[in-house]
């Protein structure tokens, strides 16, 4: 198995299904693409991408679990079926909504998504989404004036000094040449075993926030979750 990963994580509506949406229309015409949506409740975006694009796609509700635990639990479930369907890029949108955790793997590409509307404090409440990734996407940036964008960016840095920042108004796909290069350049995992978190999850009380980093529902135990458990809907109780 050869397949390149892509993690995009980011805060809810920062605009990450519609950089998805570019990602894929730069890779259709050369990779096999499959999708992953990781939300709590209810999502659909696996249903229109794979009504516009014609590529596998799926999704997993975490319910009552974090769902960028769920994200960890059944990571080798995901990678094992995007094996299966062929496809040599997976892409995973992560629910965006645990600003502390970092959902992204060694050994595969992490972009993270902010929309430049959502005040220039926000990189730094959302720090570690930030730190471990290697590139952040900002969205939105053609509603705001050229010094706001110089503020934004300053905030990111403030974050991570060397981090590289994309700026692209999502839905046109405009200024995301580096991404591009990015995905072109992101390394290919041939072992699963391989893959693990970047960094140490919370501290907490189950095996992953204890910071445990193997990755898939085999390598943990108390509450754990498989990707074929996607009907486990949460209903506040």
């Amino acid at each position: 198995m050869t397949l390149r990963i892509m993690v995009v994580a980011g805060p809810p509506s920062a605009g990450k299904t519609a950089v998805i949406k570019q990602m894929i229309r730069y890779l259709k015409d050369k990779d096999k693409v499959a999708y992953l949506k990781i939300d709590v409740v209810a999502a659909f975006e696996d249903e229109e991408l794979r009504s516009e694009f014609g590529i596998p796609a799926r999704k997993v509700y975490s319910g009552d679990m974090c769902p960028d635990h769920m994200g960890i639990m059944v990571m080798r479930d995901a990678v094992a079926w995007a094996g299966e369907e062929g496809a040599s890029v997976l892409i995973i949108e992560s629910a965006g909504l645990c600003l502390r955790c970092t959902p992204y793997l060694s050994g595969a590409l992490g972009i993270c998504v902010m929309s430049s509307l959502s005040g220039t404090h926000a990189p730094l409440k959302m720090a570690p989404m930030i730190a471990l990734a290697d590139t952040c996407v900002v969205t939105k940036t053609d509603l705001i004036s050229q010094a706001e964008k110089e503020v934004f960016r300053e905030s990111i840095r403030r974050v991570s000094k060397d981090m590289d920042i994309v700026e692209t108004n999502a839905v046109q796909g405009t200024g995301l040449k580096y991404l591009y290069r990015l995905m072109d350049s992101a390394p290919a995992c041939e072992d699963m075993d391989s893959l693990e978190l970047r960094g140490a999850p919370p501290l907490g009380v189950c095996t992953v926030c204890i910071g445990k980093k193997k990755i898939g529902w085999q390598n943990h135990f108390g509450v754990i979750r498989r990707l074929a458990d996607d009907d486990n809907i949460y209903n506040g109780e």
